[in-house]
This record gives structure tokens, C-alpha cells and sequence, in this order.
């Protein structure tokens, strides 16, 4: 006969279990060297997805130093083939003061203005993304539709325009204002840009706004979306929509990218 069950083992204590936090940093060198870690990371985990579209696409990283300065991918390589020692510091103005490579001069005009507006703004993503764009070009917001797309109820906005390619340092600053305090930004006809307290909130911030762009533009041609309410969706955006649980829930995506192409560190 079998004897009595045995207790279980009794709970760890929590001080025991690892949970990630951002990290804090010993020296101005070392919080450089994280970010532009976290930068590379991030471009590659674009490429993995497919964000690339020709020479456009970027992501800005502000130097914590030289906080008028940004690091940003070079001008014409490949998302998924950059490493470290590929990025470039511009300034404000978009000259190169490191680096071996131009760059894009009309993403980092629109970049550079929307760091200057949000002093609070570590990184800002826009990519070319084939639901960004899709939701851009019907002009729409994010409906409160799931879980994820609450996170940024009420926290995006809409540039309703559209005036081409440009360098127009204006063009920029609306843009800059459009955006104002928010989270994100639908630019019609053209797709999505997020901001973030760190590179990996702005990465996860467009990750996750091209996903639910996906979800309502399949949702809608499936049928009618019903609609989270507005106490709900408040409700959850204040639980999930910070920075912070956008950072934890993209650090998944940086122990893959950083332990399955380890060269993106040199």
C-alpha cells in the first residue's frame, strides 16, 4: 500500500528568484555602451521581422553624455547585419561626429526634433512596416480592441498629413507636436513611430503597435470589432501601458537576439 502523500517542499523565499530590472549604470561609458547594445539588438530584431523597406527605416538613441546627440544606424546597411561598432553619433543637426557612415538626413530630422521636444525620450523607432503602413493609409488610430492595443489608449496620435519625403526641420517639429506627451504616432500614408525612457520600451512599443495594427485591420476584415469600454480600456492601459512593462516584456526578445548573434556586440 501506498503511504501518506509527503508535504511539498516549502516556497522559495522571493529575495531567491531572479526578475529582471533595468539595469543601473556605474559611469556615463557604461549606460553608452548599454544603449548602443540595446540599439544594435533592436535593429536586427527589425530585420527579423521584416521592417526594412529599402534605405528607410531607423532608430535613435540619445547619448546620455552628449544628450543633444544620437546614435542611429548607418546609412544603407542591412538591419540584421549591423554591430556595435557600426553606429553613428550625429548632432542635432545631423552631422556625423562618429562613425564611418552617413545618414538618413530626413528619419534624423524628424528624430532629432522629436528628442528635442521630449527631453524625457531615450530612443524613437519608425519603420516601414507593412501594418503600420496599412493602418496609416486609412488614416486611423488604434481601436481598444484587445488587450495590447489598450496600451495605447489615448497615449497616440494621428499626423494627418502627408507632404513626401522631407528634411524640412518644421516638418519635423510638427511631427514633434503632433506626438506631444504620447507613446506613439500613426503618420498617415506613410506608418507608425513610438518613443520610450529606453531602447527597449520604444523597440517593444513598435513591436507591439504593429502587431495590433495587424490584429484590427484582420479584425475588421472579418468582420465588426467589438469594442473594449472606455473604463476598461483606461484601466488597462494604466496597468500595462508604462515603460517599464514595456521593458520587461521585451527583454525576452533581447536574450534571444544577444545569445543567438553574439557578434552584434562588437
Amino acid at each position: 500500500m501506498l503511504g501518506p502523500t509527503p508535504p511539498p517542499p516549502p516556497p522559495l523565499p522571493t529575495d531567491r528568484l531572479r526578475f529582471a530590472m533595468p539595469p543601473m549604470h556605474e559611469s556615463l561609458e557604461d549606460e553608452r555602451r548599454h544603449r548602443k547594445e540595446r540599439l544594435t539588438g533592436a535593429l536586427r530584431i527589425f530585420g527579423r521581422h521584416g521592417f526594412e523597406d529599402g534605405v528607410s527605416g531607423h532608430i535613435t538613441a540619445r547619448d546620455p553624455e552628449y544628450t543633444d546627440c544620437f546614435w542611429v544606424n548607418p546609412f544603407g546597411m542591412p538591419f540584421r547585419r549591423v554591430t556595435v561598432g557600426d553606429l553613428v553619433l550625429a548632432n542635432q543637426d545631423g552631422q556625423v561626429i562618429q562613425g564611418g557612415h552617413h545618414v538618413n538626413q530626413a528619419a534624423f530630422t524628424v528624430h532629432a526634433q522629436v528628442h528635442a521636444a521630449r527631453p524625457d525620450v531615450v530612443a524613437v523607432a519608425h519603420c516601414h512596416s507593412v501594418h503600420g503602413r496599412a493602418l496609416a493609409a486609412l488614416g486611423d488610430l488604434l481601436d481598444p480592441i484587445t488587450q495590447e492595443s489598450c496600451a495605447f489608449y489615448e497615449d497616440h496620435a494621428l499626423y494627418d498629413t502627408y507632404t513626401g519625403v522631407s528634411v524640412d526641420v518644421e516638418e519635423g517639429r510638427r511631427i514633434a507636436d503632433t506626438l506631444g506627451s504620447h507613446k506613439a504616432l500613426v503618420l498617415r500614408n506613410h506608418g507608425l513611430l513610438t518613443v520610450g525612457d529606453s531602447v527597449d520600451a520604444a523597440a517593444w512599443w513598435f513591436l507591439s503597435m504593429e502587431r495590433s495594427s495587424q490584429v484590427q485591420l484582420t479584425a475588421r476584415a472579418a468582420g465588426r470589432p467589438v469594442l473594449i469600454d472606455h473604463r476598461a480600456a483606461v484601466a488597462t492601459r494604466e496597468q500595462l501601458g508604462g515603460d517599464l512593462v514595456a521593458w520587461i516584456n521585451y527583454q525576452p526578445l533581447w536574450q534571444e537576439i544577444s545569445r543567438s548573434q553574439p557578434d552584434l556586440l562588437s
